[in-house]
């Protein structure tokens, strides 16, 4: 089953670069048949080649997953382009028309693609200010948004939480000036650098970063170390993932309303979008239902029960009649 998910995986990755390098169409085929549900077949997308594309963590294969089900259902022809190696990889491939639709984040268009430093703290507001500004500056469609939030989070064990009493960022802070020992921290490499990770954080909260124990790990590892509270007794992490319910893991308030938003969203090019209007249409019953609860559990049968993201994204669909399994 790893082998597979990581054979599949790596087809998408060497079709970007032949993109890339050769401006040349590609894309394997949607890994599982479907049927319509409540999405019905659509006649202006019959047969309507549809490049669908994700970034190469669990969530975002399973937000491609969804959409690909999706549109297969009404009745495009889709290709499957999902589990591209990071972020930029997948804007980059959506700029040059190489992939037509995917979920992406708003606090990762505010901040990394439109270079913002302060984040909008209304979760609203931020989509509209990342949908206008992106459409304007790049000709990039957001829509669809999700009520889930998959922002950066800091995490403790249960037991941890209860032997300090740290519940909030600003306890957190606190135990730094008190006992940095008892605050040893795991953090995965991109939390460690970005102005919207470890930085930018320890700015607001007055943390006295020299005085941090901080190790830095791949971000999978983070989940367990911080559970054992061995190696660290807090970590950084992605808000909505399986594994923190699974560990008993304990999510920090955010006190200060730091961190950004992370809304879930459609987003396809503009011409895309402009030629498929019925897209966006298809795809905003299907957000409205991705809450943080349901994408947290879809994580967590990957994460943790070892199920492939295209079975459980089939899954969650046909549960909520939306597809039939085909």
């Amino acid at each position: 089953m790893r082998i597979t998910r990581w054979v599949r995986g790596l087809v998408p990755v060497i079709g970007v670069v032949l993109l890339a390098s050769c401006g040349l169409q590609s894309g394997g085929s949607v890994p599982l048949p479907v049927g319509p549900g409540s999405i019905r077949p659509v006649p202006e997308l019959d047969g309507v080649a549809v490049t669908v594309g994700s970034k190469d963590f669990t969530e975002a294969n399973i937000h491609g997953y969804l959409i690909e089900f999706a549109l297969t259902a009404a009745g495009a022809n889709v290709r499957d382009l999902t589990n591209i190696q990071g972020s930029n990889s997948l804007r980059d491939a959506q700029l040059l028309g190489q992939v037509d639709i995917a979920y992406d984040y708003t606090g990762t268009g505010w901040i990394n693609y439109l270079g913002n430093e302060t984040p909008e703290p209304d979760e609203r507001r931020q989509f509209e200010l990342v949908r206008d500004a992106d459409l304007a500056q790049h000709n990039m469609v957001w829509t669809a948004m999700a009520p889930m939030n998959n922002t950066y989070a800091l995490v403790t064990s249960r037991r941890t939480a209860e032997e300090t009493g740290v519940r909030t960022l600003s306890d957190y802070a606190a135990l730094i000036a008190k006992d940095p020992a008892m605050a040893a921290t795991c953090v995965g490499t991109e939390f460690n650098v970005r102005q919207d990770g470890y930085p930018g954080m320890a700015r607001k909260y007055g943390i006295d970063v020299p005085r941090v124990q901080k190790q830095i790990v791949q971000d999978a590892l983070v989940y367990q170390a911080t559970a054992d509270a061995n190696q660290c007794r807090f970590g950084s992490v992605a808000a909505t993932d399986g594994r923190i319910p699974a560990l008993d893991l304990v999510l920090l308030v955010d006190d200060r309303g730091f961190f950004p938003k992370y809304n879930a969203a459609v987003v396809m090019h503009g011409d895309f979008a402009a030629a498929h209007p019925q897209v966006a249409q298809i795809m905003a019953p299907i957000s409205a239902r991705l809450t943080n609860e349901v994408i947290t559990e879809l994580n967590r049968q990957v994460d943790i029960e070892g199920r492939e993201p295209a079975d459980v994204a089939r899954d969650w669909m046909v549960a909520e009649g939306l597809v039939t399994p085909g």
